[in-house]
Formats: structure tokens, sequence, C-alpha cells
């Protein structure tokens, strides 16, 4: 006859143990929408700016392009950081499966837990900076053109009498 005593106790460890990771998780899934929210901006501009190349000449022509040209790098980096939090997510959930496995089978897995782990918390770093370069790539581009900081409105004389 088994023991559920021990056996609720033993669970409940192991459910502790694996608490750490699950926060981790729901904290990579934050950072995820927020990549992904900046992903659908970004291919919102892209495809915005697309009719206004085709329909542009000379030297708002060369501007927009250069734009484009940033929008598309700036799609691969939150794109490539993107798969990098993915990638540490899964394996967050392998640590989970694993502490539960390595409890619940007397499996020695330490170091494969261990290992799994950091392997997480690098690629969840390389994500988050990847991500840092996207935003400082975002606002080196987000530049007011000369033309429109001098640029003045005429004012109507007939609409000041009224």
């Amino acid at each position: 006859m088994i023991d559920t005593t021990d056996s609720a106790t033993a669970i409940a460890r192991i459910i502790q143990l694996a608490v750490a990771p699950v926060f981790l998780l729901a904290g990579v899934g934050a950072f995820l929408n927020v990549c992904a929210s900046r992903l659908a901006r970004i291919v919102d501009r892209g495809r915005a700016l697309e009719p206004m190349i085709l329909a542009s000449r000379g030297d708002e022509h060369d501007r927009l392009i250069r734009e484009l040209r940033i929008v598309d790098r700036r799609m691969r980096l939150v794109s490539t950081a993107i798969t990098a939090t993915v990638a540490s997510a899964v394996l967050v959930c392998a640590v989970v499966v694993l502490l539960f496995a390595a409890s619940l089978t007397n499996l020695h897995v330490g170091t494969a837990i261990a290992l799994l782990f950091i392997g997480s918390m690098v690629t969840l770093a390389a994500g988050l900076s990847i991500f840092l370069i996207e935003t400082r790539v975002a606002a080196r581009a987000i530049r007011v053109r000369k033309t429109l900081l001098a640029h003045e409105v005429e004012v109507d004389e007939a609409a000041g009498d009224e």
C-alpha cells in the first residue's frame, strides 16, 4: 500500500522547487508580449512606408528607402530577440519537467537541470540584449528633419478676423 502522506509531501516539495522557474516563465511571457507588440508596430510602419515609397521621388524617396532599411533591421532584431527568449522559455520548461521527473523516478539529473537553467539564463540574456540593441536602433532612427523644424505655418489673414 502507498503511503499517501509521504507522496503528498514529496509532491509539495517538488512544486516548491518548481515555483521559481514558473515565475520566471511568467516574466519571460510578459517580455515576449512586449516584443510581439513592438514587432507588430514595426511591421505596420513598414507596410505604411511601401505606398509612400512608390509615390515618392528624389530626396524624399531616398529618405523613405533609408527608413525602410532601418525598419527591416529592427524587424530582424526583434524577431531574433523573440527567438532567443522563446528558447529560454523552452529550457525553463525542460527544467521544471526534469525536476518533477527526477523527484518521481529518483533519477540523478542535477547536472542536466543546472546546465538547462544556465542555458535558459544565457538565451534570456541574449534576447534582452538584442532587444536593447533594437531600442537603440529605433532611438537613433527617430530624428526630426531640419526642414520640419524650420517650417512655419502661414497665417491666413482673413481667418484671423473671425
